[in-house]
């Protein structure tokens, strides 16, 4: 499929399924016999699925879930890793009109209930490695009344708590007529989170592939011969859309591996981009940098021509030792999950270290100050999108009619992302205006991790903040105020990491902790994250240059365990970094 146009609203027809176009459409075009999907996992195992195949079995998890009594409309949570029933069951989800809802494997049984109670889903389909925390949040969520369970595609017959996924599918035809779905009917809602409250359902609709025809052209320039691959799981929607929704649309081969201990393996994928002669790359800064650390094995990503680059900021020193390992440097771009990439570096431009490029063509961008007003060249303002200049923006958040229109001012998307625009009408990124965190591509809520925090015995009052990371970019740091008669030390620290990690998805963790007497808070009692943030960022810069010591709110101790790290502390124990994708995008 040629992509061709540079009017975001080109092409887009008033009728759409997408989950008939990316199957049924490419098998029409001839490109039936071709290997839409393969799939390896970290035990050996894999399989390939061609466009035909999967048009046959999507319709069959389509005539499935309606066979279940599940309904156009309706919602359907995946809990699933990087497996080929994720890309069958949100295509046959999507053919029978109701609404797929990614989620990630990381997320504890109380984050998989909310999203099942705020989502009102009818169904889950999970694996059965991990149907044991779905279960125990199903049993908060009565709406949810049909779970699917796959316990491998040979393994029809076992025995899994609800329905057998591919047993299920065994009993259908491979014949399934597409809900006639408007274009701007709901398709998926994917959830993030904020600074405040629970995380967001951003909606968005069938379109969404078409929408981002000029992205797909523009930034990741996927050619009819690419293999294009993205190590996060598809729980997030960077690879949702990147190597699922966009590659379909194009009717290219996406590779898709899962490593069952869930960690990025730089050696694996060097050795997939090798196997499969991947030529299109999706990745963090993160995954880049360890990536080609390895000189030595530079070789195998010699079939690498292109990638981009998502999920924090791209350092200038990143796209060097990138460009100097795989001959070509990522491209950046900057977007979010409600709207997905809509500034970036586009192909052909010169890469300046830092940018995040200049507007998707048609994409009225603006930076703007507190009043919404315009701000010139060279000063900071908060980007926003004029809604109706870009055919993927979200809807709104499902059942959040306020958080709507707090993001939704007029007709204008406010991204609460701050950047400066140049002469040359390029954007850089400053920081947020908000305080959500951005460690190694997830974006993380400092509520949850502060709300978790208080809840054990020993603490008073917690805050959460970024702190920056030779590695990862940025991790997340906890400020901790313990309650009277409690003593700070290191085995209080990592025991609570341990609380958090047992509580909530396990990137979410404060990686460092140290603890105040006082939380720094405005007149009216809130806490002042940003007077951490900035202490954080100062910190490291005195490193590369001695000078006063950051100025911290009454600190008392900083304490340091086993999986901390810091600028005068003990380096953070060595382990490999889990392949973040939040569904937010650079900067974000």
């Amino acid at each position: 499929m040629t992509v061709s146009h540079d009017n975001p609203w080109a092409g887009i027809p008033e009728r759409y399924n997408l989950g008939a176009a990316l199957t049924a459409g490419n098998v029409a075009a001839g490109r039936g016999e071709r290997v839409c999907l393969i799939w390896e996992n970290s035990l050996g195992a894999t399989r390939r699925f061609t466009y035909a195949e999967m048009d046959e079995l999507s319709n069959r998890c389509a005539a499935a879930l309606a066979k279940l009594g599940v309904a156009r409309g309706d919602r359907v949570l995946l809990r699933l890793p990087n497996v080929p029933e994720f890309y069958i069951a949100a295509l046959g989800i999507a053919k029978l009109g109701a609404v797929f809802i990614p989620t990630s494997t990381q997320f504890r049984a109380a984050e998989i209930a909310y999203r099942l109670q705020d989502s009102g889903a009818v169904a889950a389909i999970t694996t059965a490695d991990l149907v044991d925390e779905l279960e125990e949040a199903q049993n908060d969520a009565p709406d949810c009344k049909h779970l699917i369970v796959t316990a491998g595609e040979e393994a029809t017959d076992a025995a899994t708590p609800g329905h057998n996924f591919w047993q299920l599918l065994g009993e259908t035809s491979t014949s399934f007529t597409a809900a006639d779905t408007a274009s701007d009917e709901v398709a998926f809602i994917a959830y993030t989170s904020g600074t405040t409250g629970d995380p967001k359902g951003v909606v968005h609709y069938h379109r969404y592939p078409i929408s981002y025809d000029s992205l797909i052209r523009h930034w990741h320039d996927y050619r009819d011969d690419d293999v294009c691959a993205c190590p996060a799981e598809v729980g997030w929607l960077l690879p949702v859309a990147t190597t699922f929704l966009y590659s379909m649309r194009v009717g290219i081969t996406a590779v898709l591996f899962h490593q069952v201990d869930g960690r990025f393996d730089p050696a694996a994928w060097r050795r997939l981009i090798a196997k499969y002669q991947i030529s299109n790359f999706v990745g963090t800064p993160t995954i880049y940098r360890m990536l080609v650390a390895d000189t030595a094995n530079a070789d195998s990503l010699a079939s690498l021509r292109h990638g981009v680059s998502a999920g924090e900021p791209l350092p200038p020193d990143t796209i060097s030792s990138v460009r100097s390992v795989l001959g070509f440097a990522p491209l950046d771009g900057i977007g979010m999950s409600e709207c997905m990439v809509y500034c970036f570096n586009r192909l052909g431009d010169d890469v300046l270290p830092g940018s995040c490029g200049r507007p998707a063509p048609g994409c009225d961008i603006r930076l703007v100050d507190e009043e919404l007003c315009d701000v010139p060249d060279g000063q900071e303002g908060v980007l926003v999108v004029r809604r109706d200049s870009h055919p993927g923006m979200m809807r709104e958040y499902w059942n959040k009619p306020e958080q709507t229109t707090e993001i939704f001012r007029g007709n204008w998307y406010y991204s609460g992302d701050v950047l400066v625009r140049d002469a040359e009408g390029r954007y850089w990124f400053q920081g947020r205006a908000d305080d959500v965190i951005n460690a190694s591509g997830y974006r993380i809520s400092p509520f949850e991790v502060e709300s978790c925090l208080v809840e054990h015995p020993s603490v008073l009052e917690a805050a959460a903040v970024e702190s920056p990371d030779a590695l990862r970019g940025m991790v997340v740091k906890a400020f901790v105020v313990l309650r009277n008669g409690r003593t700070p030390s290191d085995d209080l620290a990592e025991e609570l990491q341990h609380w958090v990690k047992d509580r909530l998805a396990p990137y979410k963790y404060p990686r460092r902790v140290e603890f105040l007497a006082a939380l720094p808070k405005t007149t009216s009692g809130k806490i002042r994250r940003r007077v951490l943030r900035d202490a954080e960022r100062e910190k490291v810069q005195a490193v590369a240059k001695p000078a006063a010591a950051p100025k911290f709110p009454h600190p008392i101790a900083r304490c340091d365990s086993a999986h901390q790290s810091g600028p005068a502390n003990r380096p953070e124990r060595a382990e490999p970094a889990p392949a973040p994708a939040d569904s937010a995008l650079s900067g974000k």
